[in-house]
Parts: C-alpha cells; structure tokens; sequence
C-alpha cells in the first residue's frame, strides 16, 4: 500500500494516522495540520482502530534540531551552505508485508526548503509483539552536508513517575542489573571505547511506567540497540513529566560528512511492550532473536564443547592437544576448541606480549599445522574450533613491521598500549581483507567453529586512510567490522562463532546477526555467573550465553558449577583428565542431559521465579513448546545457617496438565532430597503453591536441577 500525499492533496486534509502495530502493542504517528509528523501512541492496542484518530499530538515522532525543538532532537544537520537548521514534513508513507508475520511501514520526511529526505523504517512482527525501528538520511544538495547527531529512533512517554533498569559493569563483573528513577533532566548510558563497546554499559534497558516494574507486573518498555559500537541512549525528563528515549550511535568525535545522494543508514532500534511485567518482555526479545534473525541460527541447536584454556593456557603442543581432543570425545562434547596461542613463527605466541596478527601456526608447536588437528578431531568423532583475534596486532609481530599503516595510532604522539596491543583500521579496504583473510585460511581448512575475540578499546585512535575524515573512524570502523562478517556469512553461511570481548564487551544484536553465540564474562565463578547470566538473559535468549563449567573457582562444586552453566548454553574449559571417575560420570550425563533438554533451555521461554538481586536465592525456569516439557533450575547463594526457603511457585505450565518432577545433575550414587522429585502435581498447584527447590538446611553454594513432564 502507498499513500504518497503531494503539498495540494495535504492542504485538504491530513492522512489517516500511521499505525505500526504488533498483535498486542501499537506504535501510532499522526500528521498534523503543520505537517509535522508526530507519535501519538505506544502502548497496548486499542480494541476500536477509529479511536487512533482522536489521540492527541504532543509529541514530534523525530524533532530536528536548529528550528523550534528545545530539548534532545534526533537529528541534527548542518547544511552546505552553513545553516544548521532542519525542518522535517511528512511526505509519505508506504506499507508491505515483508515476511512471515512481518509488516514494514516506512514514513518519508522532508525539509521544505533544502533537498534532505530522512526516511522512518519500522517493522512489526505480529507473533513476538516486537518493532523494530532505524532511519536513513540522504540529501541532494551541491556540497556535503554533515550530521551532528542522527539517532535511530526516538520513543515519547508520558506517565507519572519512570524507572530504569540498565546493565552496567567492566572486565569480569559484566551484566549487573542497576535499577534508579529518572529524575528532570537527561540519563544517559553511553560509550565511546570503540570495540569493546560494551565493555562498562550494555545496548539495551528496561523503562518502567509509573511505578518499577516485576517480572510479572507492571507497564514497561524493553529496548536494546543492534550497534558493535559507540551508542548513546537518552532519557530526557522535561518540564512536563514527559520523556522522550532516543537510541542510536554515540555522535561523540563522529560527525559525519555525507555526500550527495548516499544515504546514511543507522542501526537498528528492537523494542517491546508489556503491560504485565519485565517476563513477558524478555521472552519477546527471545522469541524474536531466535526465530527472525535477531541471533544467526537461533532456532538451531547448539554445539557443546571443551576449550583448552584453563587446561593449557599458552604451554600446549600438537601431542598435549592430541590428548585433549581425547578427553573431549571421552566427556561426550561436539567440539574441542583450541584457544589462544597456537600462532606467530618469528614472534611466536607465546604470552599475550606478542605474535598477534602472524596467523601462521608456530611450527615449533604444530609442526602439522591447524588440519592435523582438524583430522584428530575427526578421528575422535568432535569436530575442531580455533581461537582469533583478528582486528589486533602486537607491535612485536610481522605484521606490525610489514604494515604500520594498518593501525590505528596518533601521529606525532607514543604508541597507547591496553593488554599489549594495538587496532588495525578497519575502515581501510585492504585490512577489511586481510581480517576475511584471516577467518577464510581457518574456516577453509576445516575448522568448524571460530571464538572471535577482541581485548581491547580504541584508544589514540587516528586512520592513516581516512585523511581528514577522523570523525568517521568510530561509524566506519564497525561498518567495515560488519562488511568482513557480511563476506564471511555469504561463504560460511552456518558455521557457528561465538562472539567474544574479552567477556560480554560486545552483548549486542547488531553483532549476533552474524554469530550464534556471545560469551558473557571471563568470569566463570558459578556464583558470580549467576548475577552475569541473569542480567544478560533480560534480552538474550539462553542458547546466545556461552556458559562454560571451569576451575576458576574450584572450591565450588563441580555439580553447582555445572547447574550454574546448564541455564545458558553448556560448554566445558577444565582438565578432564583430572577428574574423578565421580566427577566423569556426572558430566558426561550433564552433556546427555543438556543435549536431550537443548530444545527446552534452547528454545523455551524464560520464566525468572526468584531474583539473586532480592535475596539469596535464585530460581528460574524453562518451559518448551506446548508447555510438555519444563526444567526448573534453583540456587542457593550466600544463603546462611539454617536460613527459611519457602516453595517457589512456577509460571508457564498449563493449570490443567498433570507434570511429574524429577530431579536430574545427581551425583552418582546420590539421592535426591527434594521432597517434590518423583512426584507429579497439577501445573495448577505448581504455580499457586509451589514447590521448594532447596536441600531443608539451605546450605551456601548447592544447587538443583528439576526435569518436569507433563503426563
């Protein structure tokens, strides 16, 4: 459908409001008589469409800046000819079905008197009730124009009161839920690191409405930014207790100069909307990652695997390796994963100090190279996955030495150094080659996986290519990152990855369209983990959390180790050959378990039932598909001596079903002493009464893992 008005036929009468609406949410513009396109409406959809028309106009849907806006605007232009004010008037709007439950609705801006069209892209997906927005600018005046600020999108509440939920953290102590008011004036999380975007802020929030919202009560908007970058996300609280939310990238240090006719395309905005709570907005985020691409692959299963980090660090040769994939095979997982250190001949790595960006394997320890171990993989029945790091380089490396020009440095200034290492440009053509280079020589020999790091930020940041544009370096950087990733799916369409920064840097879904998984935190303490998953599971489905069992803490159990990483997507970095025949066995039917449940954990939804940020405990839950099959992990933190546990009551179940419970991750040999396993009750009783999911004495630090089945 096209409704494309001309200046005449708009004198007439205003258009029919614009309606992007999802089955339970509504996103509502309106043209007004000074043609002015303004949001009217989010929130639940009205049952009666004709009352969309009467909804007041207070709010300009994407205010410019430089004419009559006097708060945060969108978009801010300045002209060729030096005049730094826009205006914006509705042009058009088109509508198309874009896939399976998919409307695109796409609105047309223009500036009366200079030649600037700023387009507003929204798509809508009926079944997830989640919309997703981002804008394209392109102008056609004689000279380049430059962008000061072009946010993605810009949302507009009006409510009593305003809380936010945020994810905030650094190296280690990644996805801490924080939740403050908002108060008059503008909160802003934002970052300028470059890379490791995410580094001390995640992309994505919870706004609550009137009063803070539960997992099951409450008015809320879920909101995350698919950038690998710089973003900013503003909450401005004006004079009138309105707020408006923009979200788009960080225009810190990046300007943007932008010839005639090329568009600029910002990323994408996903949003949801609950009237029942943060649950219900988490599990629409998940839906949407795993079935409409938000994730690559996500509703494929996924491969469970041991990493030789922990086992090895840097000291490993072609035998040691050998006998690891052993143990992999003996422990029952799909993959063996050989991680940092395998590189560099005349820098050959053998700490972090050097041989980044030599991607030879050293000779010294793999005299047969990375396909020997591909074919001891395969002999072993795993397949083989290889460690890269590939938009770095050490200055003690060939490559630094060859190319100098690569990297991104401040002339004239010392060399800034973060984990002993620099950027290559990733705005040049040629190191956007060399990086697809890099990942093309390791898929193309057989390597069925790729952890794709990247330990550090931009720091010093200067492009030898760019000349002049300096201002572009933080857009292009990511954009030629998403080029090589662009190159690398249209030749490997499948192959997994996991998304890797040094931890949960880069947690964004502008990344995830390219890899199945994320790693959270370099963290693997199970009782820190617990916190880390939980934040992250706010707006990433489990099967995206890479989850490893480690000896970090090894005086944690290995069972709670186990349950911790089983509510993500199970991986292994320990020594198997250390293991007890106990400990052998509980694993190898951990990995059973987790592959049997995959579809479960994998694709279910999330149900948070007790949050570790209000006691100390946490309980959560998945339930499948057709509600046949649930699994119900509980944790006991710093709980302390004989401290009361009271029964968790589920969500999710069908009331009318009959689910029977049993208790798996059992030591051998071990009981379960939960009351509640073997016995079956109505999902009714479950989710008004519930079950306790505790050993009677609480004890600090112990876990359980609950199989329920509905009879």
């Amino acid at each position: 459908m096209l409704v494309a008005l001309p200046l005449a036929a708009r004198a007439q009468g205003a258009p029919p409001p614009i309606v992007v609406e999802t089955a339970h949410v509504s996103l509502v513009l309106a043209v007004g008589n000074n043609q002015k396109l303004y949001q009217t409406y989010l929130g639940p959809r009205l049952a009666t469409a004709a009352e969309y028309q009467a909804l007041p106009q207070r709010h300009e849907a994407y205010p410019p800046a430089g004419t009559d806006n006097l708060f945060e605007p969108a978009l801010r232009v300045v002209h060729a000819d030096g005049n730094p004010g826009l205006a914006l008037a509705f042009a058009g709007v088109e509508t198309a079905q874009t896939g399976a439950g998919a409307t695109t609705t796409t609105v047309r801006l223009r500036d009366p008197k200079y030649p600037v069209e700023v387009q507003l892209h929204f798509v809508a997906y009926q079944r997830e009730d989640v919309i997703k927005t981002w804008t394209e600018i392109v102008h056609h005046e004689k000279k380049p124009v430059v962008l000061a600020n072009y946010a993605s999108a810009m949302l507009h509440f009006e409510a009593p009161h305003y809380w936010l939920t945020q994810l905030h953290g650094d190296w280690a102590e990644e996805g801490q839920q924080q939740e403050s008011q908002l108060t008059s004036g503008v909160k802003v999380l934002d970052t300028k690191l470059g890379t490791r975007a995410g580094m001390y802020q995640t992309p994505a929030f919870f706004l609550s409405l009137d009063r803070l919202a539960t997992e099951t009560t409450g008015e809320v908007l879920a909101g995350t930014l698919a950038w690998t970058g710089n973003f900013r996300l503003a909450f401005e609280l004006d004079n009138e207790q309105a707020l408006r939310v923009s979200a788009g990238i960080n225009p810190y240090a990046s300007e943007y100069t932008l010839p005639a006719g090329q568009p600029f395309v910002t990323p994408e905005f996903i949003f949801t909307y609950s009237t029942q709570g943060k649950g219900p907005a988490a599990r629409n985020l998940h839906r949407w990652a795993r079935q409409q691409g938000g994730v690559l692959d996500g509703a494929q299963p996924r491969l469970t695997l041991l990493n030789n980090w922990e086992a090895t660090f840097f000291n490993f040769d072609e035998p040691k390796l050998d006998a690891l994939m052993g143990d992999a095979a003996k422990l029952g997982v799909d993959l063996f994963l050989l991680d940092d250190g395998w590189f560099g001949n005349k820098y050959p790595r053998k700490d972090d100090g050097q041989g980044l960006g030599d991607w030879q394997p050293t000779t010294t320890k793999l005299p047969h190279g990375v396909g020997h171990l591909v074919q001891t993989a395969a002999k072993e029945g795993i397949k083989f996955g290889i460690w890269i790091e590939p938009e770095m380089v050490n200055p003690k490396s060939e490559l630094y030495e060859k190319h100098p020009d690569w990297i991104l440095k401040l002339p004239g200034r010392p060399e800034d150094y973060y984990r002993n290492q620099l950027v290559l440009d990733l705005t040049n053509p040629k190191v956007q080659d060399f990086v697809y280079g890099v990942v093309d020589a390791q898929l193309g020999q057989g390597a069925a996986y790729l952890k794709w790091d990247c330990n550090r930020m931009i720091t010093n940041g200067y492009s030898q290519y760019l000349g002049r544009d300096q201002s572009h370096l933080y857009v292009d950087y990511v954009r030629g990152l998403y080029r090589v990733l662009e190159r690398v799916r249209q030749k490997y369409p499948h192959v997994p990855m996991m998304l890797c920064s040094g931890g949960g840097a880069r947690a964004d879904y502008g990344g995830l369209k390219y890899f199945t998984e994320f790693w959270p935190s370099d963290d693997t303490d199970a009782l820190e983990r617990v916190y880390i998953q939980w934040g992250f599971l706010n707006f990433f489905p489990a099967n995206t959390l890479a989850s490893h069992v480690t000896n970090w803490n090894p005086q944690q159990t290995l069972k709670f180790r186990t349950d911790v990483a089983m509510m993500g997507k199970l991986g292994y970095d320990i020594e198997v050959a250390k293991m007890t025949p106990a400990e052998l066995q509980f694993s190898q039917q951990a990995v059973k378990d987790n592959r049997r449940l995959g579809p479960v954990v994998g694709q279910g939804d999330l149900y948070k039932l007790r949050s570790p940020y209000e006691g100390n405990q946490a309980a959560l839950m998945y339930v499948g598909e057709g509600q046949q099959k649930a699994v119900l992990f509980g944790y006991n933190l710093r709980t302390r001596f004989h401290e009361t546990v009271l029964p968790v009551q589920l969500q999710g179940l069908d009331p009318a079903r009959r689910y029977r419970l049993t208790e798996i991750n059992l030591m051998p040999g071990q009981k379960s002493a939960l009351p509640a396993s073997g016995q079956a009750y109505s999902g009714d009783y479950l989710m008004k009464v519930g079950v306790v999911v505790s050993d009677p004495e609480a004890k600090a630090l112990t876990s359980h893992v609950l199989e329920l089945t509905a009879e």
